[in-house]
Parts: structure tokens; sequence; C-alpha cells
């Protein structure tokens, strides 16, 4: 199945079923994980290490998501134990069942510092309600005030809703590691911007490539600011890193994403990843011609409307492009009385 962009191409038409798994290369297994969410899926990989497996993140924590793990232990992974766990990022889809592994199955995690110190962080960091800070956030951002006036009083998302605790103790990945999985040696590359210190494993022994959310086809990785660092540029982040891996990326290589399906064509997809950025930052410059708050920049950057259910993730990937034209000093901003970002175009 072809993308329709010269060089990108799926082998697979469909994802393995609910409980099922796809061998896309030798001792590699592919699954799939539900989300509830608009993005529905989240894709799972197992590699075989012979007496035992490796798996690569996790999915959410949930009664669904242990029942389905049950289930694939006691089929496609045929009972043998997961003696270790990789995740590429902190984010919840992929390190959510983590310390599950760890305290019921004896697993031993392996990730970056940063991915573990910020998921484990925020897994124990609950709140009932949106904190001060989170509040001033929003009006920065100028958010709806319908949407505002919801969230500010009921319990906003927390990490603990869909991660499980994670006990003391990991095993750190870093860039220049060469880490021995499922037969093969596969070199370490960090990625940023979508989430700090991202794991991409890349093997020197054959064509795969394990590229958490770094690297997908189709969709754009969201990049967002949030309240925790309100002044990063996480799009600068994500813009070095595209252009740092896509040396390292051959046509042939089967790139094994956290979302959506296998494919191969990498050089073709990562000009698109940087690309696609520029050419949202040079729209957002257009649309600045008069002040705009982050809410406001929705247009430029998405060409769609955006509904309820993706406010969030659009408001904060707004504020990451604009933050980054500020930090380049193509625009300017002011605080309007209501505590708004007024973003404008320089000149």
């Amino acid at each position: 199945m072809a993308d329709g962009a010269a060089g990108i191409r799926y082998p697979w038409d469909t994802p393995p079923e609910e409980g099922q798994a796809i061998e896309v290369a030798d001792g590699v297994l592919w699954m799939r994980l539900p989300l509830p969410m608009a993005l529905d899926h989240v894709n799972i990989y197992a590699l075989d290490e012979g007496d035992s497996w490796t798996i690569v993140d996790t999915g959410f924590d949930s009664k669904r998501s242990r029942a389905i793990w049950e289930g694939l232990m006691a089929g496609p992974l045929g009972g043998k134990p997961i003696s270790r766990l990789i995740v590429t990022h902190h984010h919840p889809d992929h390190v959510g069942l983590a310390g599950w592994f760890q305290e019921a199955h004896g697993a031993e995690l392996w990730t970056t510092r940063t991915a573990w110190l910020f998921a484990r962080m925020l897994q124990l960091d609950e709140q009932a309600v949106p904190r001060q800070e989170t509040l001033e956030f929003y009006r920065r951002c100028g958010m709806d005030e319908e949407i505002y006036n919801e969230r500010k009083s009921e319990r906003p998302f927390n990490f603990a809703d869909v991660v499980a605790p994670m006990p003391l103790g990991f095993r750190r990945i870093k860039q220049d590691d060469v880490i021995h999985i499922g037969g093969r040696d596969w070199d370490v590359h960090i990625g940023n911007g979508h989430a700090p210190e991202h794991a991409t494993l890349w093997s020197r022994d054959d064509n795969l490539v394990l590229s958490g959310d770094q690297i997908l086809p189709s969709i754009s990785s969201n990049i967002g600011v949030y309240a925790t660092e309100p002044e990063a540029d996480p799009v600068a982040d994500w813009l070095e890193s595209c252009e740092r891996l896509k040396a390292f990326a051959r046509p042939d290589q089967l790139v094994l994403g956290g979302h959506k399906l296998p494919f191969t064509g990498a050089p073709t997809r990562m000009r698109q990843l940087i690309d696609n950025h520029h050419g949202a930052l040079e729209r957002l410059v257009g649309h600045l011609d008069t002040p705009k708050t982050a809410s406001e920049c929705f247009p430029p950057l998405f060409k769609r409307t955006i509904d309820k259910g993706a406010y969030g993730l659009a408001l904060v990937e707004a504020l990451a492009h604009l933050n980054h034209l500020y930090h380049v000093g193509l625009v300017s901003r002011t605080l309007r009385d209501d505590g708004a970002w007024m973003w404008q175009k320089i000149g």
C-alpha cells in the first residue's frame, strides 16, 4: 500500500486484531492496545530473547489493558516471561503499565533518565482540580471562556489515572548506547520535541528501527508547551532532532512506530516532518499581521476545525509554535488586560 507521497510504503494494510500479533521480522512481533481517545491505539513490540521477551512500550494502565496483556502473554508470546521492558518516552500510553510489569512480572525497566523522572514525578502528582499555575497558563493562552470555565472546576487528567505506580529502580538508556535485543545490536539515538530525551533504536544487523513517537507516518507527533515550562521551545528541539536523525535514515528501513502502520521510506518521511513544521511556521507568521492569542492561531496551523476533544492538544501546539517564533525574533508579544498574551509579527 502506498502513501501517495513518493518513497513511503506500508508492507501491512491492516494492524493486528486485539489480542493478536503480526510477525514483522524474525522474532519481532507487532501488537496493539486500545486508547480511549481520537488516536485510539498504541503499537507495542515484542522481541524474542529465546527463553523470554523484551517488550517495547506498554499502553495505558487499565483493567482492559491488563486483561489484553494477559491474553497476549498466554497466546502470541507463548507463555514465556517478559524479562525486560524498554520505554521509549514518558507519555502514559507508552509507560502506563511499566510499574505493573516490574512488580507483577519481574521485568527490568530500561528507559532514558528524563523519561523515568518525568513519568515517576507525574504519576505521584495527583490533583483534584487544576492548580492556580495551570489556570494562569490557560489565561495566557487565551483559552476559550466556555472551555476555561469547565476546566477550572473539573478534575484534570492525572497520570495516576492511567499509569501504574512505579517502583524505584530502572536502567538508563542514553545517546550512543548499543543494546543487544532480540538477537540484534541496536544503536540508541535520542530525539526531543515530542517528549524530552525520547529513545529511538536503530538495528545494526538488519533494517529495523524502533521509533516510538519520534518518527510516525501520516500524522505529526504533538509538540506542546505546558504550564510546567511555559517558555519552552520544543519546536526547535524537534527540528534539531529531525535534522540529526535523518542522517541515519535509509529507504529500506522498516520503521516500527508507536502509532499507525509500520512503513518504509524513512528519508522521505524525515524530510516531510521537517518541511511540515517550517510550512506551519511560515503560515503562522503570515497570520500574525494583527495581534492574536494562541487560541486564535488554530486555522493556519491545523487547517481544520478543532473540536473540544482536540482543543487542549491544539492549544499547547499553537503555543509551541508561537514560542519558537518569539525565541527566534520573528514575533513580539504583549499582555492583554485579561492576562492573555497577544502575539504579532515584527515588521
